[in-house]
């Protein structure tokens, strides 16, 4: 399939700053699953600073603005050729063991709820079938529920209020993975998805890692493994660490942000 993605996000503060630094993680990943035909990221008024990639097989790239300024615009912009491989991570060339995704964060840490429902996948014959199902249980426990979280709410308030986002589908399934000893890791991209109740063109899902085949994608929210409607952006410990974008400004002031994504299949 061939998807082009239009990602505006707006940086406004209530005040100038005297400046802003950022890191980037907004160009799509190397792997068998996709191949970029264009792509581009742009800052209004910024400067392009160093790029590498990480252990994890992300680009990062850093971005500085100089101030004062009280609004950035940053704007991706290109198209890509995705293929489906029923979720498997084939070809993604990383450096980091699955074992250090075993570490949990304040926001994947599992509480004593999150701990029973991942033991009901415990008696599954092998990790494939205890991930998808702990993906099914996750699906069934958090209902998708726009806006009834926010981005610091960890899986386990999500899992106890019963409703959520795929960031927090995503966190929980990390978290009940992690606790049957399963390498689990938070993944952040796009979804080309149409019709009524679709999630949002910015997504999230989860990685798992199973013996014998790698890295496997499980979209809790959609019930499904990624497939070629998917972009993978890059990936972390939880949402937070794995976020598209991340910065810091210098001055006071409040920070409001807008997101605009768009997602559409182009004609090949």
């Amino acid at each position: 399939m061939l998807l082009s993605v239009d990602h505006v996000t707006t940086y406004r503060y209530d005040r100038p700053v005297r400046g802003v630094v950022q890191s980037h993680r907004l160009v799509p990943s190397a792997f068998d699953g996709q191949k970029l035909r264009d792509w581009s990221v742009t800052v209004s008024d910024g400067v392009q600073g160093g790029a590498f990639r990480d252990g994890a097989g992300d680009r990062v790239q850093g971005w500085t603005v100089r101030g004062p300024v009280s609004e950035i615009t940053v704007r991706v912009a290109g198209t890509v050729e995705t293929v489906d491989l029923a979720g498997v991570l084939r070809g993604h060339r990383e450096s980091v063991p699955a074992e250090v995704y075993l570490c949990d964060t304040l926001a994947t840490q599992a509480d004593a709820a999150l701990a029973a429902l991942a033991e009901q996948a415990r008696d599954e014959a092998g990790d494939l079938a205890q991930a998808h199902r702990l993906s099914a249980l996750v699906s069934d426990a958090i209902a998708y529920v726009p806006g009834a979280t926010h981005a610091r709410t960890t899986a386990a308030e999500a899992l106890a209020q019963g409703q959520g986002v795929c960031q927090d589908h995503t966190q929980a399934l990390i978290a009940c993975a992690r606790h049957l000893g399963l390498p689990a890791r938070y993944v952040s991209g796009y979804l080309f998805a149409s019709g009524e109740g679709a999630p949002e063109a910015a997504h999230a899902w989860a990685e798992i890692f199973v013996g014998g085949l790698g890295w496997i994608g499980f979209d809790a929210s959609n019930r499904c493994c990624p497939d070629d409607r998917y972009i993978r952006l890059g990936s972390g410990f939880d949402a937070v660490d794995a976020a598209p974008i991340r910065g810091t400004a210098r001055g006071g002031g409040a920070e409001s942000l807008d997101v605009a994504v768009a997602v559409r299949q182009v004609q090949q």
